[in-house]
């Protein structure tokens, strides 16, 4: 059975307990990393489906992440930026690498160590470091280089997601979120950052938490949350959530 068709026979198995308002159609993607290929595939994947389920006020929500690891952080960055220009409905959750990035390109030197830590050297390289400049600069030499090579106004895009985004009975998130705390009162290191305090929590958090962050193979569909992070960078699989009033399903690459 192809993929989709898969997922949409088990989405449509899962109890109705969830739902968006009427007349609106919501598709949430996981983390990108730097994938632009995989995105304009499923960006063509949305649009198919958009069309075919008729008509409704449809929005994207990009859960995080959108940089490191994969080969075109930037192309990921310009391709979005360009969509939230135009006027397209869309909006950005603030992932940890995003987080990263953002001190680095300030000229947090520290910061610059650790993004090349999880994989932000080919970020660094999409936006036009070379091999050379890699190789002999020092951490100092380097982050001057970042800072000037990184445009302003992609730092004034990034620096602009949210953290969390709410609809009906779905809350969306990058990482998760601290159970027992109010959603008011989260801390942004938690939204951006939390794995496993989140992930083994068995009880409700008020709303189904959609989530990526930590990456599972599958769908990782549990009764009080959904990780749609499907390892991108690595697994060529880019996964997107849709949902309208309380049907949901999935695509993927």
């Amino acid at each position: 059975m192809p993929v989709k068709a898969l997922f949409n026979f088990v989405a449509r198995r899962q109890p109705a307990a969830c739902s968006i308002p009427a007349g609106r159609r919501v598709y949430a993607v996981g983390d990108i990393h730097g994938r632009l290929d995989l995105l304009d595939r499923l960006l063509a994947m949305i649009d198919a489906d958009d069309r075919e389920r008729g008509t409704a006020r449809s929005e994207l929500i990009f859960l995080g992440d959108l940089v490191d690891r994969g080969p075109d952080s930037k192309g990921v960055v310009e391709r979005l930026l360009a969509m939230h220009r135009a006027g397209q409905p869309v909006r950005f959750l603030m992932g940890n690498h995003e987080e990263v990035l953002l001190r680095a390109a300030a000229g947090d030197v520290r910061a610059l160590r650790f993004l090349i830590r999880i994989g932000g050297k080919e970020t660094l390289m999409s936006y036009g470091l070379t091999d050379e400049e890699y190789r002999t600069l020092d951490y100092d030499e380097l982050s001057a280089v970042v800072s000037a090579r990184i445009p302003q106004d992609h730092v004034d895009f990034l620096g602009a997601f949210e953290n969390w985004i709410e609809v009906g009975d779905y809350l969306f998130v990058h990482a998760g979120l601290r159970p027992g705390i109010a959603l008011e009162d989260q801390k942004t290191s938690d939204l951006c950052w939390i794995r496993d305090d989140f992930l083994n929590h068995r009880d409700s958090f008020g709303r189904m938490v959609v989530h990526g962050h930590s990456i599972t193979e599958d769908v990782d569909l549990k009764p009080n949350r959904i990780g749609i992070d499907t390892g991108a960078f690595a697994s060529h699989r880019l996964t997107a959530i849709g949902l309208e009033k309380d049907e949901r399903w999935f695509l993927s690459t």
